[in-house]
């Protein structure tokens, strides 16, 4: 008899996987932090579990993965909106972020984890200050997460200048590099706030140790301009030069490029993350991600960070980047609901580098799984599943999730930290920035 540890069923089961699997009475069977079986619920009838958990007829799917973020920005959530990209961060966000700490980093980053695991999110990436603090807050929270400290070419609040920069960065690598939940990346901030020495010197480190390399790429018009002005080149083509295209570089944003900027990326093998609202808030511009699509190009999603967005829910981004690029390009068989549900799993583990870890549900998988209530007036009726997680559904469905084997959230409550504390803790922080500003 097949023992395992825990045993999801009675849910319309999603894989997500190359299949397409999908199983109308599916279940999942986890022992340790891997699933061993998938299938149909009939399957596993002579199976002993320590834990069975009934979905109650809701949807068992991968967890969703946020291929880009600023996780402590939380602290920072409303402080400037509606104001341009370069305004924004210069008058508004850099001078915050020049005050802050690693008990603000680590405060605004638990309380990130809280609304992501809250909304159906099991893995994200992050580029910040003070990393370090990222990667304990995740794994205080029991969270997947590729974490990287932001690299530019002035002096950074936490390390200084970039010689400590790289210095903090190899300390994070060798720290992390047994941990089963925390990635390290090398994450230098963009082309146009990083020199050509910078980007090279990051890009060997990343390829040395054989982990992401994750930088802001094309994101406005202005940057496309600049580039042209000092290089001669757009921002991928610049990179292209300093040899710094691979399959291991997540180019972020990708809003401006030219059909050469999207052939190199194809023949590098590079990866894109797609954060549509944050690119419509900051109004940057729209990513030509259905032509990328076509081109063969791994495309994830990402919700960028709070002070740009202002939340952390890949189920709003799905819905927003369907309809996007369908009114975008007057076509409405652009980006349908199986295409944008993959970029939010499968497709975003793979930009990762994770997607022999997660992203889908396989045997030898990380079991990184999320259960939805479906017994909504909203998702009702349900005549398919995919369409409805694209469309309908709002990461407050999500009732219970699993990341590497153990239960974080459990109808709809965590289990791994004091959320109340999380929020007490910004709002203190919160007025402290509130009396900064004054002097910002």
């Amino acid at each position: 008899m097949n023992s395992v540890d825990i045993l999801v069923s009675n849910g319309t089961l999603l894989a997500m996987d190359q299949k397409n699997t999908r199983i109308r009475d599916g279940a999942v069977a986890i022992r340790g932090d891997q699933i061993i079986s998938v299938g149909n619920a009939s399957d596993f009838s002579g199976w002993r579990s320590s834990l069975q958990i009934d979905a109650q007829g809701g949807i068992i799917m991968p967890g969703l993965v946020n291929t880009h973020t600023h996780a402590s920005m939380t602290c920072f959530r409303g402080l400037a909106d509606d104001l341009p990209l370069t305004i924004w961060l210069n008058e508004h966000i850099f001078p915050a972020e020049s005050k802050l700490n690693p008990e603000k980093v680590y405060c605004g980053a638990l309380l990130a984890c809280a609304e992501m695991i809250l909304s159906g999110t099991t893995c994200f990436c992050d580029m910040y200050l003070f990393e370090d603090e990222v990667a304990r807050a995740a794994k205080h929270a029991g969270m997947r997460a590729v974490v990287g400290e932001v690299l530019y070419d002035f002096p950074s609040p936490n390390y200084g200048p970039i010689e400590k920069g790289f210095a903090y960065t190899e300390m994070l690598i060798e720290k992390w590099k047994y941990d089963p939940l925390i990635t390290i990346a090398v994450e230098p901030h963009s082309p146009y706030l990083c020199s050509p020495d910078l980007l090279g010197k990051a890009f060997r480190l990343a390829q040395s140790h054989d982990i992401p390399m994750i930088i802001h790429l094309s994101e406005t018009e202005s940057e496309v301009f600049k580039s042209r002005d000092q290089y001669g080149k757009t921002p991928v083509g610049h990179l292209a030069d300093l040899g710094v295209l691979a399959s291991n570089l997540l180019a972020c944003h990708c809003v401006f490029l030219t059909d050469e900027d999207i052939a190199l990326m194809r023949y590098f093998d590079v990866k894109v993350s797609h954060n549509p609202e944050s690119n419509m808030k900051l109004a940057s511009g729209i990513a030509p991600v259905p032509q990328m699509l076509k081109k063969g190009i791994c495309v994830g999603l990402g919700t960028d960070g709070c002070a740009s967005n202002n939340n952390l829910d890949i189920f709003l981004e799905m819905d927003t980047a369907a309809k996007l690029h369908k009114v975008n390009t007057l076509d409405p068989t652009v980006m349908d609901a199986d295409t944008v549900l993959k970029m939010s799993t499968l497709e975003g583990a793979k930009a990762l580098g994770l997607g022999d870890i997660t992203g889908s549900l396989e045997p030898g998988k990380k079991a990184d799984l999320i259960i939805l209530d479906t017994h909504k007036p909203h998702l009702t009726p349900m005549y398919n599943p995919a369409s409805h997680l694209v469309y309908a559904a709002r990461g407050s469905d999500v009732r219970t999730s699993i990341i590497n084997g153990k239960i974080v959230m459990e109808n709809g409550r965590l289990l791994t930290f004091d959320l109340e504390k999380a929020m007490e803790d910004i709002n203190r922080i919160a007025d402290d920035i509130k009396g900064e500003r004054s002097v910002i």
